[in-house]
């Protein structure tokens, strides 16, 4: 396959584009920034926020390489409260989507869309099977910038006969996710805290949450890809997670476990915007793409500190 890949320098991008390449497939990357954890993806360097106007071969006026066989549109601003913040970024997602859709259109690419279980808003229900998505109870600005999203694709799918995929990601965390300096991600963040025996802060106490580890997440889209690009499947929305619910304080405790460090905790209440209880329905994922999670919470986070360490260390 040939696959351009958005936000290509961020933690999935970087996984995804890899693990893709590493299997014999041609792998392309645009982010606005350079990649901070390799240089094995070919990257071109684009802010894909600018509105545009040409299509035919790109994105302005740098064109793409020819022969695509999907598009998989991760690139976006992330972070639920920043925001909040500063809700002209959720505009920017969204146009963003639109962008790369055009150019999907314009070429006819099919695409995955990294969407977020946050489109659920806060779940008092209980009930996250794909179909039971109530935007009536939307959170922050970044969730309707996914839920935006989803509806241009939707919109695509009726009127030009775009294919899809809409992947609903749950905290995902792993292998290059601890780039602090620009984005502050809780996971690794307790790691530096922790490993240097500082206080940590955790925003809601009953807090629960599905936690993706990284190779769990991109097994299950590469086999989405996959099927996507052979026609098997195609214009599906899924859950893509663990399955599981885990609080705020256990990956706390996880992440002291691993460090052999008891950590420091305050309890503040949770914070505007976010989400203080998701358990995703995978469901789907099983019947369509056979996918399996396998790391559990405690074992991803032995995972990811190790990693951390490692990385930390060969970078002083």
């Amino acid at each position: 396959m040939r696959i351009l890949i958005t936000g290509s320098s961020g933690q999935i991008g970087t996984n995804l584009g890899l693990h893709l390449q590493a299997q014999g497939h041609y792998v392309f990357g645009i982010d606005k920034r350079p990649n901070s954890w390799t240089t094995e993806i070919e990257t071109l360097l684009q802010d894909l926020s600018t509105p545009q106007r040409s299509f035919n071969k790109g994105i302005g006026h740098v064109e793409y390489p020819p022969n695509l066989d999907a598009v998989v549109h991760f690139a976006a601003h992330a972070k639920v409260h920043e925001l909040v913040e500063q809700p002209d970024r959720a505009l920017e997602n969204i146009t963003m989507t639109y962008n790369v859709l055009e150019f999907c259109r314009q070429n006819n690419l099919p695409i995955i869309f990294s969407s977020s279980r946050e489109v659920y808003g806060d779940i008092h229900r209980y009930i996250t099977e794909e179909s039971y998505a109530d935007f009536a109870f939307t959170e922050s600005p970044y969730s309707a910038s996914k839920i935006s999203g989803e509806a241009l694709i939707y919109s695509y799918a009726q009127c030009y006969g775009l294919r899809y995929l809409v992947f609903r990601f749950s905290n995902v965390y792993g292998r290059y996710d601890n780039d602090l300096e620009r984005m502050e991600r809780v996971i690794p963040l307790f790691i530096r805290k922790i490993s240097h025996h500082e206080p940590i802060t955790i925003y809601g106490e009953k807090k629960v949450l599905d936690f993706t580890y990284v190779d769990d997440c991109i097994n299950g889209v590469a086999r989405g890809l996959e099927r996507l690009v052979s026609g098997e499947i195609e214009n599906h929305t899924i859950n893509l997670a663990f399955g599981q619910g885990n609080s705020l304080v256990n990956m706390a405790q996880y992440i002291g476990e691993a460090l052999g460090i008891e950590p420091d905790i305050t309890i503040e209440p949770s914070r505007v915007g976010e989400v203080t209880h998701y358990v995703a329905n995978i469901g789907k994922a099983h019947a369509l793409l056979d996918y399996q999670p396998t790391t559990s919470l405690r074992d991803g986070i032995h995972k990811a500190v190790a990693w951390s360490t490692d990385w930390w260390q060969g970078n002083r």
